[in-house]
């Protein structure tokens, strides 16, 4: 289902200038900092703000369109919506919570479907629950729900993350996972954690000043802006191809790697991230190394991102990485764009899709 956006607004001396079309279901991650017009952008998809300029189509729906005079309101727009803080109602326990949205969808789902979805966010123990006995996850996955319950054509999440501590967005960033990976819907997911966006997105769109910085798959993205935010080394899928001793062997369409040994059968998926600060560089196939991991690839792009620093964009079959390493290393080294050099991969962050 595709989400097309096109929005102009004027906020005083801010100018919101946004335009992007998605052309699929998963997660599309609104990215950049605080002040970047990334709230504004999902509250007009919503119908919670009317632009003075803009075109909004949802699955072939017209949502807003300025020029021809239209605007759905937001309760009728089919959009299910989930804030930084849950919104639960206090007066309601959990399921009534979670039925409230499911009563005021047009097209209801079966009482099997909910129960689906009950057990695939956790809940099913947390029904009879009142929401201020739960933990801040906890009503955050309850809040997912309810937004699911309603039938949406589309999800709009705006930073669900940014309230919970590490141990709370631990919990429900597989929740999150499940959803993109089994739900098929589009969802619109504000952040600026650049780790979150790694595991989460499928593509990116990123926003600074009011306007579209960049756009495209996370796979891609991540490293060609490594020198605006924390460094990202690469994102990749794999596939566990198997065990050996404490370690497990993924592969991916151009290449393996062995890791630490994770608790996955062989055929399941896994979402690898790199840091570029944990891959090295070499001019010749290193030998007799500590290292796993040396993958051959080919330099594309340098950035020399401060005066001590430069970040190396590679190639390595389909999947970009990108190195920084010091600027000294850079000249001694001799590096350049084109040339082919190898991967040293200290360190590896594994996602398991669950």
């Amino acid at each position: 289902m595709s989400v097309e956006v096109e929005i102009r607004h004027r906020f005083g001396a801010f100018a919101l200038d946004v335009a992007f079309k998605t052309g699929r279901a998963g997660i599309t991650a609104l990215f950049g900092p605080s002040g970047a017009g990334k709230t504004s952008v999902v509250n007009a998809v919503a119908g919670l703000f009317r632009p003075q300029e803009g075109r909004i189509v949802v699955g072939g729906r017209v949502v807003l369109d300025t020029g021809a005079g239209v605007f759905v309101p937001a309760r009728v727009r089919r959009t299910g919506y989930v804030f930084q803080d849950a919104r639960l109602f206090p007066h309601m326990n959990v399921e009534a919570n979670l039925r409230f949205g499911w009563r005021r969808a047009p097209a209801r789902m079966d009482e099997h479907e909910i129960a689906h979805m009950v057990e695939m966010l956790g809940l099913t123990k947390l029904l009879e629950r009142d929401p201020k006995t739960l933990s801040g996850g906890e009503k955050g996955r309850v809040a997912l729900g309810r937004a699911l319950l309603s039938s949406p054509d589309i999800l709009l999440l705006d930073e669900p993350l940014a309230a919970l501590d590490a141990a709370r967005r631990a919990e429900i960033l597989p929740y999150l996972e499940r959803l993109r990976d089994e739900t098929k819907l589009p969802m619109l997911h504000v952040s600026h954690n650049v780790d979150e966006v790694a595991r989460l997105a499928d593509e990116i769109v990123m926003l600074r000043d009011g306007r579209v910085a960049a756009q495209g798959s996370v796979f891609d993205l991540l490293t060609r802006i490594a020198g605006e935010i924390a460094p990202v080394g690469a994102v990749i899928d794999a596939r566990v191809d198997g065990h050996e001793d404490d370690l497990s062997v993924l592969v991916f369409d151009t290449g393996r790697l062995l890791v630490p040994r994770v608790a996955r059968a062989a055929g399941a998926c896994v979402r690898v991230r790199l840091r570029a600060e944990d891959i090295m560089l070499a001019r010749e196939e290193p030998r007799a190394i500590s290292a796993n991991n040396v993958l051959p690839a080919e330099i594309i792009e340098i950035r020399e991102t401060s005066p001590s620093q430069a970040d190396i964009v590679l190639r390595c079959g389909s999947a970009h990485f990108a190195a920084r390493i010091t600027r000294a290393s850079l000249l001694r080294m001799a590096l350049a764009p084109g040339q082919q050099v190898f991967t040293i991969i200290k360190s590896v962050t594994i996602d398991p899709q669950i």
